[in-house]
């Protein structure tokens, strides 16, 4: 793992190029380019606020605040997930050149998405204010949240890009997973709904459910996170990095060759 990180510090550049390539690629030809960054979690927050606000009432206080607050996480950790898992076998391109490092292209697709994360997060301010809900001094803990997020992902991203090189049927398995596991996450329902004899494994057995809880901790019912449900998650993330990152650069010399 000090290996991997080692070598994205010494790739830095080639990292944070493909990284402002693929931001720009994005919406370029949109008509409203960037500024869908802010407009598709806006929008999703919004189709799952009238679902769960009206149709299916939630007895919860400023409910869409509530839910985005977990839903922007997810979104960076879906993308990521689902994008990286064929981000090897789509730049077969780059892939084949001499010297190329294929760790940077799994974290390209993590760091563009963390990008979009970043600049999203605002709206949970903005929504906070039109609830009349104003942040405190908790919001100052989110980049440690973030980094324990960024670990977790990474490592997932890892994995999932070198085995569908062997195995091209992971992508569609890992968006039914990612589909899945969004239910399993308490993003559109508070973790109490959850039966008390199955809320220990869910908080422990998913790390996201950690991290997403301790998310709305911070911005949305201003209090610390329970500490052992995010140190849970922490060291899960860590341990998960370090096997994908030693499971990626066992099969490094054959992906060029795979692909």
């Amino acid at each position: 793992m000090i290996r991997n990180f080692r070598e994205l510090y010494q790739y830095r550049v080639l990292l944070w190029s493909l990284t402002v390539r693929e931001l720009r690629a994005r919406y370029r030809g949109s008509a409203l380019g960037f500024l869908w960054t802010f407009l598709n979690p806006a929008l999703l927050m919004a189709v799952y606020a009238l679902l769960f606000s009206v149709y299916m009432r939630q007895d919860i206080e400023h409910y869409p605040l509530f839910m985005f607050t977990g839903l922007l996480p997810w979104i960076w950790f879906s993308t990521s997930i689902v994008g990286g898992a064929t981000t090897l076998s789509d730049r077969r391109d780059l892939l084949t050149k001499v010297h190329f490092p294929p760790q940077v292209l799994p974290a390209t697709v993590v760091l563009t998405n963390g990008i979009n994360f970043l600049l999203s997060l605002p709206l949970v301010f903005a929504l906070g204010a039109f609830y009349g809900v104003r942040p405190t001094w908790h919001a100052l803990l989110v980049p440690a949240l973030v980094a324990v997020q960024a670990l977790l992902t990474l490592g997932l991203t890892y994995f999932v890009s070198a085995l569908n090189v062997t195995f091209r049927d992971v992508q569609p398995i890992v968006g039914n997973l990612m589909t899945l596991g969004f239910f399993l996450t308490p993003i559109l329902y508070p973790l109490k709904l959850v039966p008390e004899q199955w809320r220990a494994l869910a908080l422990y057995a998913n790390p996201m459910a950690g991290i997403a809880t301790a998310y709305q901790d911070l911005l949305y019912r201003h209090q610390l996170p329970q500490l052992e449900p995010l140190g849970v998650a922490a060291g899960a993330s860590l341990v998960l990095l370090a096997a994908s990152a030693a499971y990626f650069s066992h099969r490094r010399e054959d992906l060029a060759e795979l692909v």
